[in-house]
């Protein structure tokens, strides 16, 4: 006769460990993508060390989730696992811009490429709230350089040409980029123009100013 009772056992404890891990890791995940978020708040206000704790403190939680799903791989590619590394990568890459440091890579950050490679793509909207930022201050040099390093990242993205399922729906970070980089450029011009003329016009002035005094 079959042992049903056996197989009930087995499946009782099969799907038991497996619950624990996701339930040990989907928190972590959670906790992760918030103090990614934060991080790169705090990149946008130039308050580094602060960036780079908390960045230290989401690597941590990546690391655990691994650990905790590492028997567990169908859960550990079941989606959440790849939205935190995401945006890990996202603030990583960031921060990494914004001081002119050199970019780490994936084995760096501990993250799969397709997660790393969405989270180059959604860096390309944050260094436009940072130029935009910049702009405002007058700083037209440091967001030349900034805009030139989007234009090099949607380069990357564009030239990968596989299928949405290994790439992590890459074709459609690349897409949303795209809008992203021509809306800023087109600012950028505006604004370098812009600070040109005023530039211009100040220099008339003070010429006028000395005629006047003279």
């Amino acid at each position: 006769m079959p042992d049903f009772q056996t197989i009930n056992r087995a499946a009782q404890e099969h799907f038991a460990a497996k619950h624990a891990a996701r339930e040990r890791a989907l928190p972590k995940s959670r906790s992760a993508i918030r103090l990614c978020a934060n991080a790169i708040r705090s990149a946008h206000r130039d308050e580094f060390n602060t960036t780079n704790q908390l960045l230290t403190d989401a690597g941590r939680l990546l690391s655990e989730m691994a650990a905790d799903l590492r028997e567990h791989q169908d859960i550990f590619h079941a989606g959440f696992v790849a939205d935190a590394q995401k945006e890990y990568a996202e603030a990583a890459l960031t921060c990494a811009l914004i001081k002119r440091e050199t970019l780490p890579g994936p084995d760096d950050l501990g993250v799969e490429w397709a997660p790393y490679l969405n989270g180059l793509g959604e860096s390309i909207g944050e260094l436009r709230r940072y130029i935009l930022d910049r702009m405002r201050l007058g700083k037209i040099d440091a967001c030349e350089v900034l805009l030139a390093d989007m234009d090099d990242m949607f380069s990357v993205l564009t030239s990968l040409d596989y299928p949405d399922a290994i790439t992590g729906n890459l074709r459609r970070t690349a897409d949303s980029a795209r809008g992203i980089l021509e809306k800023t450029r087109g600012d950028f011009t505006l604004g370098a123009t812009q600070a040109r003329l005023n530039s211009a016009l100040e220099r008339m002035q003070e010429r006028l100013d000395r005629l006047v005094d003279f």
